[in-house]
């Protein structure tokens, strides 16, 4: 009798948009994690743990769109299973900032491979609390054990799980920052970037559709203030590292966290520690917690001036912020693009910066490196058949990837059509790429541009009313094969492409409002109808 061969466990399937290595890298360090409660299994993300609960599946999540709120998202999660509840926790939007998609980060926490609760930057400080508050009634209701953080403080991993070599948040790379050119003529309220980064000595590849992971710096000015508020020196070492550096490299200086309203609460008192209390617990007392960062908490308990250890130890790590990809590897080998909307606004006489745009935007000098990874794109690709059609809708900077596509189009002469609605406020100023596109149009590789100026004109106009106003045009290419695209705001304007989609359905396919449904949930499941958005 022969003896029974056990076939090598997969966890990554080939389908998965990595390389060889990577799958095999992925497939040993999930089958490492998970260990024998996985055996037999050929994929991670679905299906049940034997003897515990259903895990969470983005096939199987109702609550699975941006644009519900988390109140409702937890509701329709109520009766769900401990993972699909912590999923439904997450924003939604599949971002792959925390470095996985959200049914898979979710499924992490519960199986304990991941111990960080704040991965998850769009959904922000709602996201954490809620976390917290399921991972400490899992505990209690015999669940998951709770994750060993302390509040307001995520627990770093147990060990440093290292990936492939820039292509992971873990393993970063660095790359040499080029050149940022402005995007916007004079005039324009927005200030929009394009950003050339030199790939040539890091191992990443990339395809169009993937995004750049890239880690800032804070502004320098904003942590002198920080410091001064404290009233500590900036060359004092905490970690092997100076205060000043700390402030500038490791930590979020954006929101402040609720440890940190904790940690002032413990040095106020009356008033000011009851309101402290409130801030910490997600209320807010004074209706500007919205805007309080970590400088403004200072400010607004100016009696309560922690040790700097201490200090450091209530603040988030600062993440990576993810941009997609303007650029491809066949028209630009060597090199990566992004289009970074600079984020500045004034609250209450302060200048208030977004940290990554404005980190290269403005303040990382041409010719010095950047800490960058790839994040590897899921379910965002053109279509492997060179001769389908292509339809992008990506208005502002969500016309990223679809500089991209164009660009690789071109490059390997996909004999397929090419139509791009994009939009953003004037024409005049945010014509973004404008020379590019009308060349890509007279050369026919861009066959249609519709475009969308909102404060142009007495009504405001935007994409998704240009593709009610072009839909039997648009309707035929849907029928005949092709692809639909969409990138930008993932609360708002996604979901009014989506609407304009169902609404051709129903006025150019004569189908009633049920029918109309079911055919955009039809190309979605077919993966004709593909998302990139934040």
């Amino acid at each position: 009798m022969s003896e029974h061969v056990t076939p090598p466990l997969v966890l990554i399937p080939e389908s998965a948009p990595f390389s060889a290595d990577q799958r095999s890298w992925l497939s040993g360090y999930f089958a490492a994690l998970l260990g024998p409660a996985v055996e037999g299994a050929t994929a991670i993300g679905a299906g049940e743990v034997p003897g515990g609960p259903v895990l969470a599946d983005n096939g199987d999540a109702p609550w699975h769109d941006p644009s519900i709120a988390i109140n409702e998202r937890m509701d329709m999660a109520r009766e769900r299973s401990e993972p699909q509840k912590l999923m439904a926790a997450m924003a939604q939007q599949d971002c792959g900032q925390c470095g996985y998609n959200c049914a898979d980060y979710a499924n992490a926490i519960f199986l304990k491979s991941e111990e960080r609760l704040n991965l998850c930057q769009p959904g922000g400080k709602e996201t954490l609390r809620m976390l917290k508050k399921l991972e400490e009634e899992f505990g209690a209701g015999g669940g998951a054990a709770k994750a060993p953080a302390t509040d307001g403080e995520a627990a770093p991993r147990k060990e440093a799980a290292l990936g492939p070599l820039g292509f992971c948040r873990e393993n970063p790379v660095e790359a040499t920052f080029v050149s940022r050119t402005r995007l916007n003529a004079p005039g324009g309220e927005k200030e929009t970037w394009h950003i050339e980064i030199d790939l040539t000595d890091t191992p990443i590849e990339y395809v169009v559709g993937d995004s750049l992971g890239l880690f800032p710096a804070n502004a320098p000015a904003l942590v002198d203030a920080i410091i001064a508020e404290l009233g500590a020196r900036p060359e004092r070492i905490i970690g092997g590292k100076t205060l000043r550096q700390a402030l500038l490299t490791d930590y979020a200086l954006g929101p402040a966290p609720d440890g940190l309203y904790q940690l002032l609460s413990l040095l106020t008192s009356g008033p000011a520690r009851k309101k402290a209390q409130a801030l910490a617990a997600g209320e807010d007392p004074d209706g500007d917690a919205a805007f309080l960062d970590v400088l403004g908490a200072l400010h607004k308990f100016p009696g309560a001036r922690p040790d700097a250890e201490v200090f450091l130890e209530s603040l988030d790590e600062l993440q990576p912020r993810l941009y997609s990809i303007s650029s491809s590897p066949k028209a630009d080998p060597g090199r990566v693009s992004l289009t970074v909307d600079a984020v500045r606004y004034n609250h209450r006489s302060r200048l208030r910066l977004g940290v990554a745009s404005t980190h290269l935007g403005e303040r990382l000098p041409e010719t010095t490196t950047v800490k960058v990874y790839l994040q590897k794109a899921h379910g965002f690709a053109l279509p492997d058949d060179l001769s389908k059609d292509v339809i992008m809708c990506g208005p502002g900077t969500g016309i990223a990837p679809f500089r991209a596509f164009l660009r690789e189009r071109a490059a390997t002469q996909a004999p397929g059509r090419n139509w791009l609605f994009y939009g953003h406020q004037r024409q005049a100023s945010d014509f973004f790429y404008k020379d590019e596109l009308n060349r890509l149009k007279d050369d026919k590789v861009l066959t249609r541009l519709s475009l969308a100026w909102s404060r142009d004109g007495t009504e405001k106009t935007y994409v998704q009313d240009r593709m009610r106003e072009n839909g039997a045009e648009l309707w035929k290419w849907l029928e005949g094969g092709a692809h639909f695209y969409v990138c930008g705001d993932a609360k708002r304007m996604a979901k009014d492409v989506e609407r304009a989609l169902i609404d051709v359905a129903a006025e150019h396919g004569g189908k009633n409002p049920d029918e109309a449904v079911a055919y955009l949930a039809a190309l979605k499941k077919a993966g004709r109808y593909q998302a990139d958005v934040y």
